[in-house]
């Protein structure tokens, strides 16, 4: 009697967490000594690519980041040894998964070699030609200006990447010592905790959301199969001596545990209100309401004028919620849910310029066109 309520309980209310640890044999990633048959064991990607090393790894991997989710092969996912392992740099006609690819930065796929097309982590071998420092940062900060974080340093994971663990002073300064044990804890699904970097949305430490686990995994492929994005009504104010916005007691942290906050840590006054530490020339604008100084996020999409009429989901803008839901919702609440910065950028590379979703050049007012920035500004196409 005690299994058949048990039973009913679980079918009742289910389990808003799924495992996507990593399976499979521990040679698949691991290696003892970088040895065997006298030949090194760090294999993993294709040949000609700028990262496939020789080694030897720390926590006795065959490879770094790039090695495992960079292979450049013809799928962005790939099955190794019964785990399916996602790739953010690959030739995959068929689309992206929904952080985008590097590859078009080197322009092996799409329309041409850019730096402008994504961020320029060393690991590709690309130093930026342009950019030195984040845009959009706190000039003279010592933060943002490229005194921390720059195109010679900046990497997947790691003190001066987006994944893992950030702070110099946690212990964790190497990438794969940032990421320690968290694939093999990893939990996708709803992320609502975000204490740690395994129940953290994409392995970003502190940020909420829904990890598309279904048939359309680590993809927003259409309204009803989408990752979910966790956002806030307001953006923050910097404020003088208010360092615990960013810095936790482990690792830097979002802001309001919001994607938007979390590239707030870099590109800070496209993600702030004006005013505070930085002044009225940072940020969007002294508040949420427009006009606006800088394009906002973080903010509620407004369900009056143009703004009304987008209510099914596009994963062509994506929306956040302000909360975490249990699964993808293929509708847009005009009124309560929230712009945000991957409304209109990839994070990590895409075929336009400056990461866009889209073509900026072919968005004209009037021009009767649809899509991209028409998907919110519904009348000034």
């Amino acid at each position: 009697m005690k299994r058949f309520i048990l039973l009913i309980l679980i079918s009742l209310f289910p389990f808003t967490h799924a495992h996507a640890k990593i399976v499979g044999p521990c040679s698949n990633c691991h290696t003892m000594h970088n040895s065997q048959d006298n030949s090194v064991q760090a294999t993993f990607g294709a040949t000609g690519q700028p990262w496939k090393g020789t080694g030897p790894y720390p926590a006795l991997l065959k490879g770094d980041c790039l090695g495992c989710h960079g292979m450049g092969l013809s799928q962005k996912i790939v099955n190794l040894g019964g785990s399916e392992i996602p790739q953010v740099f690959h030739t995959d006609p068929s689309g992206d998964l929904a952080g985008g690819n590097f590859a078009y930065i080197l322009g092996l796929k799409g329309s041409g070699a850019s730096d402008a097309k994504g961020h320029n982590i060393v690991d590709l071998g690309n130093p930026d030609d342009v950019l030195d420092a984040p845009p959009g940062g706190f000039l003279g900060s010592g933060h943002y200006d490229g005194t921390n974080i720059n195109d010679s340093v900046l990497t997947c994971a790691g003190e001066n990447g987006c994944h893992g663990i950030r702070e110099v002073w946690s212990g964790n300064t190497n990438l794969n010592g940032s990421m320690n044990g968290a694939h093999h804890k990893n939990l996708s699904g709803k992320m609502d905790v975000a204490d740690d970097v395994y129940n953290s949305y994409r392995f970003l430490y502190g940020v909420k959301g829904y990890e598309n686990d279904g048939t359309y995994k680590w993809q927003n492929f259409d309204a009803n199969n989408h990752n979910e994005y966790y956002g806030a009504t307001s953006p923050p104010l910097y404020d003088t001596g208010n360092c615990t916005i960013c810095h936790g007691s482990v690792s830097m942290q979002p802001p309001q545990n919001t994607m938007s906050g979390f590239c707030a840590t870099c590109h800070g006054n496209f993600h702030t209100l004006s005013g505070g530490y930085y002044g009225s020339s940072a940020g969007i604008g002294d508040d949420t309401i427009a006009p606006f100084q800088r394009h906002p996020t973080d903010i509620i999409l407004p369900s009056t004028g143009e703004y009304a009429g987008y209510t099914t989901y596009s994963v062509e803008a994506p929306v956040a919620r302000t909360y975490v839901p249990n699964s993808p919702i293929s509708t847009v609440s005009p009124g309560s849910d929230i712009v945000m910065c991957l409304s209109c950028h990839y994070a990590h590379a895409s075929d336009y310029p400056d990461m866009l979703r889209w073509d900026y050049t072919q968005i004209i007012a009037g021009g009767g066109g649809s899509g991209g920035c028409f998907t919110c500004h519904r009348t000034k196409n």
